[in-house]
């Protein structure tokens, strides 16, 4: 109820095994009868949810858990719910029945999936701890640091897998300081990135080691990884990382290239379909574990970069000129990511209105 009052629509999380149920262990038959009626109540009784992720059937490999009856108790009362079931250390990414909508990375990074002949999306989750278990520690000091989660968020969306980060609450909900400082420090990075973590989608470039590219359909975005900080080397630590970064599989002219978090305009190279960037390092007391770089393709997306001002700008400047007695002229606009618009106008009259004719609109 809380839930659906704040717009929140709930996903659950549920085990298949049950160690305190009797017929688990005596009647196995019999309990996969009590697990369905059990899912049958959270599928009736709590309003639209999103889904249900279940785990543990690895418990009872080589049993028969009858899941086209599972499935089936969910279809029939939440049709579009998200259906998931884990399939935990020893087959991760197996593909199971074709009511499952994703497949599972339970603590390794994915791997890109071969969708080829599948009957519908099959979506990829990599399911991960922030320490070595999946519980609440008091006295577990073990935590993975900051800098390694940004990059396996960053592993899972290379391969357009989804990142399912764990935390264990403490009894009374509240989240550990230490997991309230991690995940604090992730929704920072994706903040200081743009949100491109949510946008972009793999698109065939790739670089050297870590580094690779994702796209939202008009800009492409360059995951860079191990820059170092520029600094003298009495006060850094660590070398190298900045300086030249190649992509392959670059669909297109680039003409433009800067980081996402500065705005600084970044030199290249280009050949055919190779990329090569001259990359800077983080400026002394930053370091964003992966930077991003946006590049502009020589097409309709100058247009789209070009600010809402500055367009109004040229079609106010084309109305004066017209005003002022030109019958045919050329405007040339040079944006500030590079982009040069040009426009050949030409004026005429019918029936004693004016009327405007851009006759030639090309981008250099």
């Amino acid at each position: 109820d809380a839930c659906n009052a704040h717009g929140i629509i709930p996903f659950f999380y549920h085990t298949l095994l049950d160690w305190h149920e009797k017929s688990y262990k005596e009647n196995f038959p019999e309990y996969l009868k009590y697990l369905r009626a059990s899912i049958e109540i959270l599928c009736k009784n709590y309003g639209k949810i999103g889904g249900l992720w279940f785990d543990g059937n690895w418990s009872r490999r080589d049993d028969d858990w009858q899941e086209d009856k599972l499935y089936a108790v969910i279809r029939r009362h939440q049709p579009d719910a998200i259906i998931v079931n884990n399939t935990g250390l020893e087959a991760r990414g197996h593909v199971g029945n074709p009511e499952l909508d994703s497949v599972t990375f339970e603590q390794g990074r994915p791997e890109p999936m071969d969708r080829e002949g599948m009957p519908k999306y099959i979506a990829a989750e990599m399911c991960h701890t922030m320490n070595r278990h999946w519980g609440h520690g008091a006295n577990d000091f073990n935590y993975k640091s900051l800098a390694h989660l940004i990059e396996t968020l960053c592993a899972c969306r290379r391969v357009g897998a989804n990142y399912l980060l764990n935390v264990g609450p403490l009894a009374d909900g509240r989240i550990s300081l230490m997991q309230e400082a991690l995940m604090r420090g992730i929704g920072d990075w994706i903040r200081a990135t743009g949100n491109v973590i949510y946008t972009a989608k793999p698109c065939g470039v790739v670089g050297e080691g870590k580094n690779f590219g994702l796209s939202d359909g008009n800009r492409l975005y360059l995951f860079v990884h191990d820059l170092s900080i520029v600094g003298d080397s009495n006060v850094t630590l660590g070398g190298g990382g900045a300086g030249s970064k190649i992509f392959h599989g670059i669909d297109g002219k680039v003409c433009s290239i800067r980081w996402t978090d500065c705005d600084e305009t970044l030199t290249f190279r280009q050949d055919g379909d190779t990329l090569e960037i001259d990359c800077t390092g983080y400026p002394y007391g930053k370091n964003l574990v992966v930077l991003l770089a946006i590049h502009f393709n020589k097409g309709i997306e100058h247009i789209n970069t070009c600010k809402m001002q500055y367009c109004k700008k040229l079609v106010g400047l084309v109305l004066d000129l017209f005003k002022g007695g030109f019958n045919a002229f050329f405007i040339r606009y040079v944006g500030s990511y590079g982009d040069n618009i040009s426009l050949l106008c030409l004026g005429f009259s019918v029936k004693g209105k004016n009327h405007t004719c851009i006759f030639f609109a090309f981008i250099v």
